[in-house]
C-alpha cells in the first residue's frame, strides 16, 4: 500500500493522522505520514524522521497544521529544513465542568491549547457566554448527564471544577467509563480523599481511581484562576508527552520529546 492509499484510508476511517512534507534540500518533496502508533515514509535522515513524527504527533493532539524548522538530522537548530506538517484531525474537547471563574480561565488557556472548550454548569444564572466568552459554547444541563451523551475520545480533557459532591461523584462516575485522556479534579487532598471513599463505595477500584488527576494540575503554587488554569495546562500537556512536569534545568531527557522512535519501513 502507497502513502498515499495510507492516507485515503486514514481519512476515510476518520483516523487522525499528519501528512509531513519536506520543503528544502535534495530530498524537498519527501513526505511521512504519522498516526498516533505508526510512521510511514522518510523524510531523508533517521533524526529527522524521528523529529518530524514527534511534532506531527504534538499537532494531532491538538488538530493543528503549520511549518517547522528543524536541522538536517532533527537537530532543534543548524542548517534549517523546513517541513510543512498538515494535520487531519478534529480540534479535540475540552469540557470545563463549573462556571466559576477559574472556568473562565481555563477556557480561555484551552483555546490557546487548541482545544474546542465547552463549558457546562446546572446554574443558568452562572452558566453564560457573557460570563465565560472565551467558551466555543456554555451549556446548560448537570454535569452527569451532559458527559453521558457527549463525544469523547482519548484525546478529550474533562476538568471538573464543581468542587460539589452532588455534581463531583455522579460526574466522576460517568468519566471514569470513558476513554478520556485527562481527567482532573480540582479540590484539596482532604476533598479528594472524601471523595474516592464515596467512589470506593460505589465499585470503583485503583486502576480506575489512579486516572483521576487530584489536586488537579502541577505543583506550581499556583493561587489565581490564571495560573491555576495554566498549572492544568501544564498537566495536560506533561501527561500527553509523557513527561513528569519538572524543571527542564534539573531533568536529563532531550528538551523536545521524540517519544519512542517508530520502527519505519
Amino acid at each position: 500500500m502507497t502513502l498515499f492509499e495510507r492516507l485515503a484510508e486514514a481519512l476515510h476511517a476518520d483516523r487522525p493522522v499528519a501528512l509531513v512534507t519536506r520543503i528544502d534540500g535534495a530530498h524537498a518533496g519527501a513526505k511521512l505520514l504519522v498516526s498516533d502508533t505508526e510512521v510511514y515514509g522518510d523524510l531523508g535522515t533517521p533524526g529527522l524522521n524521528v523529529a518530524a513524527s514527534g511534532e506531527a504527533r504534538a499537532l494531532l493532539a491538538v488538530g493543528e497544521t503549520t511549518m517547522r524548522s528543524f536541522g538536517e538530522d532533527g537537530e532543534p537548530v543548524g542548517v534549517e529544513v523546513r517541513l510543512f506538517i498538515a494535520a487531519y484531525a478534529p480540534k479535540p474537547d475540552m469540557y470545563v465542568f463549573g462556571a466559576i471563574d477559574f472556568s473562565r480561565a481555563m477556557a480561555r488557556i484551552g483555546k490557546y491549547l487548541g482545544y474546542r472548550v465547552t463549558v457546562i454548569d446546572a446554574r443558568p444564572v452562572f452558566a453564560t457566554k457573557l460570563r465565560i466568552p472565551d467558551a466555543d459554547e456554555v451549556v446548560v444541563s448537570w454535569p452527569d448527564e451532559f458527559l453521558e451523551k457527549a463525544p469523547v475520545d482519548a484525546r478529550t480533557a474533562l476538568i471538573v471544577l464543581t468542587h460539589d459532591v452532588k455534581f463531583d461523584i455522579p460526574l466522576l462516575l460517568v468519566a471514569l467509563r470513558t476513554q478520556a485522556g485527562y481527567i482532573g479534579a480540582m479540590g484539596s487532598r482532604r476533598t479528594h480523599a472524601n471523595r474516592i471513599v464515596e467512589l470506593r463505595a460505589a465499585g470503583l477500584g485503583d486502576a480506575d481511581l489512579a486516572r483521576i488527576s487530584a489536586p488537579i494540575g502541577l505543583d506550581i503554587g499556583a493561587r489565581t484562576p490564571e495560573e491555576t488554569a495554566i498549572s492544568i495546562a501544564a498537566e495536560i500537556v506533561a501527561l500527553r508527552e509523557a513527561r513528569r512536569g519538572g524543571r527542564l534545568s534539573e531533568g536529563s531527557l532531550p528538551v523536545h520529546n521524540a517519544r519512542a522512535e517508530a520502527a519505519l519501513p
